[in-house]
């Protein structure tokens, strides 16, 4: 039995976070290969762990996207070490330092696993929505012409159509998430105005939608469309709020099968979103 005294909790170096993400793997979580970069870059001052001696137990992320907004997510404790109060340690000592980081009176999103919602709530989270994921897989296929690559001219206004959609801007996120190499990403303009966007990434297994934002259910099915045209016979993930019925109507059109789900909690007051122009969220570890 761990002696909770002997822990220390301290800000990750990219090296331990990378074991971070290693660990995400082995669960299940189906990280892409360049997650861990991109995410590093979007707050290098994001990540804690828990030590025992010089070993590291657990981590997790508590990225700061402004003063009033944060994230908590790839929260895991080693498996020899479960069971045993370090998770309930390390999960407060993340939730609060988050908050100290952001000035105390800020919103803390997440998206918690069906197991450990009672104990979300319990830290001050409620539950606003379930997020599920759903597999499909890639085929040729008929694309809209209005769908496009997005470019690095594109960067002003896409970072502004997915602040709407988020509920922050996130410019240092996007900035690096968009030059994944390999990475699909696509807009949908008509009359020289952004309508939606996407972005597709490989993952450790198959590829990940995220984001899908789009103004009408109609677009977001040309975007859908073109993930899944652009990498056919590979597996392709979508997670979706289970709020925006067109997002349900969406994957169950194309047939994709349900995976798993999450809930999408909030700390504070949720961000002003329309969630019925989100049909995929971007990542469960960082919103």
């Amino acid at each position: 039995m761990v002696n909770l005294d002997e822990l220390i909790f301290k800000k990750l170096n990219y090296n331990q976070f990378t074991t971070l993400v290693s660990w995400a793997k082995e669960e299940g979580w189906n990280p892409g290969p360049n997650d861990a970069e991109v995410f590093w870059k979007t707050d290098t001052n994001g990540f804690y762990g828990v030590f025992l001696a010089d070993e590291l137990i657990g981590g997790g992320a508590i990225v700061k996207y402004s003063n009033t907004y944060g994230f908590m997510g790839l929260f895991i404790v080693k498996p020899a070490y479960r069971g045993s109060g370090i998770g309930n340690w390390l999960w407060y000592k993340r939730r609060n330092t988050l908050l100290a980081r952001m000035g105390g009176n800020a919103t803390i999103g997440m998206d918690g696993v069906v197991a450990m919602q009672p104990f979300y709530k319990k830290g001050g989270f409620d539950i606003l929505f379930k997020d599920e994921r759903y597999e499909n897989i890639g085929a040729a296929m008929a694309v809209s012409t209005n769908v496009k690559t997005i470019h690095a001219t594109d960067f002003d206004e896409v970072v502004a159509y997915d602040a709407k959609n988020f509920g922050c801007q996130r410019a240092q996120f996007l900035k690096n998430w968009l030059s994944i190499a390999g990475n699909f990403c696509f807009k949908y303009v008509t009359d020289n105005s952004l309508q939606g966007m996407v972005v597709l990434r490989k993952a450790s297994e198959g590829y990940k939608i995220g984001p899908l934002f789009a103004n009408t259910y109609e677009i977001a099915e040309e975007l859908y469309k073109a993930c899944l045209n652009a990498v056919p016979n590979q597996k392709v993930y979508l997670d979706i709020p289970v709020v925006n019925k067109a997002a349900v109507a969406l994957v169950a059109k194309y047939n994709a099968v349900y995976v798993f789900e999450c809930a999408r909690m909030y700390y504070g007051t949720p961000p002003t979103v329309n969630w019925n122009t989100v049909f995929g969220i971007t990542t469960f570890e960082l919103g």
